[in-house]
């Protein structure tokens, strides 16, 4: 096995490791880190809560005494850029020099102003060995939501809408169910993940939607609903550290995040038996709107877009 695919095998077992964190972590990023002395794991852990030890501080400390001695001679392995500042926890840049390890590998850099290539200047300047980049896609994807949150001072926003295969959203302007049991849950489950959920006054008062986490396990999102009256403020969900948003409004409301760009995925659920003659047509998907992922479950089909 070469180096490159040897790194590559690392760094999939910690993202497989960051994901552990997907609740509790937040509003830090999910971090993943694994301690290798030739070719055989000695440490490996994750950021399980925010406050608490990082990813590289759970990974010495789970080493057993007897490969302690073996640190020099070891590489460890991080998805994200070793923090170099005093946050809530001590910097995990110089836990690493004290160690004396001999390698790191580095999934992406961190793109929050207080880190963003400090961590691995330091280590670096401490005469350790440091390749940045392996899986690096990858391993920004997963923290998509902390990056463009820090990036652009805003959330992460993902613009969600189930319809007819004909392309309609509800039944001559009525509210009716177009997903299947199954694919509620699903919505669900993003629901979890998400820090809030939004939609515009008109839904929120024809259908009266609920918009929590009943079908699946997890915190409820926070309700936001938005009017010409009440325009969503992005600063202020910035400054609340909501990191992401799920817009599930009607093609008025999704329309509107699409026309002024403010968007970052769209996931479309489309129900390939059902067809409605009238009614609400679901919104245009922009130009600038890749596929990123499609699944079928049975009628159902649901494709997400990322922006290019």
């Amino acid at each position: 096995m070469n180096h490159q695919t040897e790194d590559e095998k690392y760094m999939r077992r910690c993202i497989q490791l960051a994901k552990n964190g997907q609740r509790n972590a937040k509003p830090n990023p999910m971090v993943g880190a694994v301690i290798v002395h030739e070719g055989r794991i000695i440490g490996e852990g994750y950021h399980v809560r925010c406050g608490e030890g990082h990813a590289e501080v759970n990974a010495f400390a789970s080493v057993r005494q007897e490969d302690e001695p073996l640190l020099p001679q070891s590489t460890i392995y991080v998805s994200l850029e070793p923090c170099s500042h005093y946050g809530k926890t001590p910097p995990c840049a110089d836990l690493i020099i004290k160690k004396s390890v001999r390698r790191v590998v580095v999934g992406c850099i961190d793109e929050f102003a207080e880190v963003q290539g400090r961590g691995i200047r330091k280590l670096r300047e401490a005469g350790i060995e440091v390749e940045v980049g392996v899986l690096e896609e990858e391993c920004k994807v997963l923290n998509r939501r902390f990056f463009t949150f820090h990036r652009e001072q805003r959330p992460y926003i993902i613009l969600k809408w189930a319809q007819t295969a004909n392309g309609f959203i509800d039944d001559h302007f009525l509210p009716t169910q177009i997903s299947s049991d199954f694919t509620k849950m699903l919505s669900h489950k993003l629901r979890a993940e998400e820090d809030a959920i939004l939609v515009g006054r008109v839904t929120d008062e024809r259908d009266h939607p609920k918009l929590n986490v009943r079908e699946w396990t997890g915190d409820d999102p926070k309700r936001l609903v938005i009017d010409r009256r009440h325009p969503l403020n992005l600063a202020s969900l910035h400054q609340q550290n909501i990191q992401s948003l799920v817009v599930e409004g009607g093609t008025k409301t999704l329309q509107s995040f699409i026309e002024q760009s403010l968007w970052d995925e769209i996931r479309v659920e489309t129900n390939l038996l059902k067809t409605f003659t009238d009614g609400t047509r679901a919104p245009q998907i922009p130009a600038n709107a890749k596929v990123i992922y499609t699944k079928r479950y049975d009628d159902l089909v649901i494709v997400n877009y990322q922006k290019i």
